[in-house]
C-alpha cells in the first residue's frame, strides 16, 4: 500500500495583507474652554493712545490677551482673557 500525504491543514486566520495597514485616528475629547475676562475703559485725548505699549506688556505677561476693543463717544472699551491659573 502506498504512503499517502494528507493535504496542509489551513491556518485558522486569513494570512496577513502584504500592504501596511493604516492605524485607526486617536479619540477626540472635546473640553468647553473657561475664561477669565478683564474689561478697560479709557478715555481717548487727542492723538495719544489709549492703553501705552508698556501697559498692554504688562497686561500680556500676566496672561492677558486683547479679545476686542469697542470704540465708544466716551472712550474705547477693551476686553482681555486668559485662561485661568
Amino acid at each position: 500500500m502506498p504512503l499517502t500525504i494528507p493535504p496542509p491543514i489551513p491556518p485558522p486566520f486569513p494570512p496577513p495583507h502584504p500592504e501596511p495597514r493604516v492605524p485607526l485616528p486617536l479619540p477626540t475629547v472635546y473640553v468647553a474652554p473657561v475664561w477669565e475676562y478683564k474689561h478697560l475703559h479709557r478715555v481717548v485725548r487727542g492723538d495719544a493712545p489709549p492703553v501705552t505699549e508698556s501697559e498692554l506688556n504688562a497686561l500680556g505677561a500676566d496672561g492677558w490677551e486683547l479679545a476686542g476693543m469697542i470704540p465708544s463717544l466716551s472712550g474705547v472699551h477693551l476686553y482681555f482673557k486668559r485662561a485661568p491659573a
